[in-house]
């Protein structure tokens, strides 16, 4: 094998790995999505509804 063919599949490799990684990473965001929204969203209330009750 030359170089240019060591280069080639390296980068191949790289490639599939970075997509195994970004699907990990989407698979992870997508199912902690509806929780965080949940959260922001009670965060939002409660910024709304009692901010102001300090002063």
């Amino acid at each position: 094998m030359s170089g240019d063919n060591k280069n080639l599949i390296v980068t191949i490799l790289a490639i599939i790995g970075g997509l195994v990684v970004l699907g990990w990473v989407l698979r992870v965001t997508f199912a902690l999505l509806g929780p965080l929204l949940l959260i922001g969203l009670a965060v939002a209330v409660y910024l709304i509804f009692f901010k102001d009750k300090g002063r």
